[in-house]
């Protein structure tokens, strides 16, 4: 089959870093990965259908771009584990402060003072543990969940001097799995099939 597609020269590089399960995000600290984004934006008919002959999705979210895939099967108990596990990290940093989301800026320094006199925060903070099962230390469960978010470019450090990170617009994504999770309440559906 012959594609007859303008894809941009460094499409090496968007594949490389999306390969990853790397989210590239408009508001990035990083101008090489901005510039990654207006390439995908201003190609991303191109690109989805270059991508799709290689057997990736290229995913356009809010403000960021990704690919998806298809999983193998996994346990409905393993996806469930890791639905608890983003509503613990979402739940916790909403709790610091309610704005939380995409260009936000924070110190995680700030949210172990917080912690310290907000006992709600604290117990979220200590509820993450379970994730980080070697960590007690809420500062060690703090970095360790910072260092993954990070990695997984829902966040960016900003400044190495002030220690500050900013939250990228891939956080839109985590917000809309939330947001997609469906509870069914079986009381209500026992309640009508004993009331017919």
């Amino acid at each position: 089959m012959e594609l007859n597609i303008h894809i941009p020269d460094n499409t090496a590089a968007l594949f490389d870093c999306l390969q990853k399960g790397q989210f590239i995000s408009s508001n990035s600290c990083n101008e090489a990965v901005r510039d990654m984004y207006d390439q995908i934006d201003d190609h991303f008919e191109a690109l989805s259908v270059y991508f799709a002959q290689i057997g990736y999705t290229l995913e356009r979210g809010n403000e960021y771009f990704y690919f998806s895939r298809v999983e193998p099967r996994t346990t409905l108990e393993q996806k469930i584990m890791r639905a608890y596990y983003w509503i613990d990290v979402l739940d916790l940093f909403k709790t610091y402060d309610e704005t939380f989301g995409a260009g936000f800026r924070f110190q995680p320094e700030q949210i172990l003072v917080e912690a310290n006199i907000n006992v709600m925060l604290q117990n979220k903070l200590d509820g993450l543990r379970k994730h980080f099962s070697d960590k007690d230390v809420r500062k060690d469960v703090l970095d360790n969940l910072i260092r993954q978010l990070t990695k997984e470019s829902f966040l960016e450090l900003e400044s190495e001097k002030t220690n500050t990170y900013k939250v990228m617009s891939s956080w839109h994504y985590l917000e809309r799995l939330i947001e997609s999770i469906q509870i069914y309440d079986d009381t209500e559906t026992e309640d009508n099939e004993k009331s017919e």
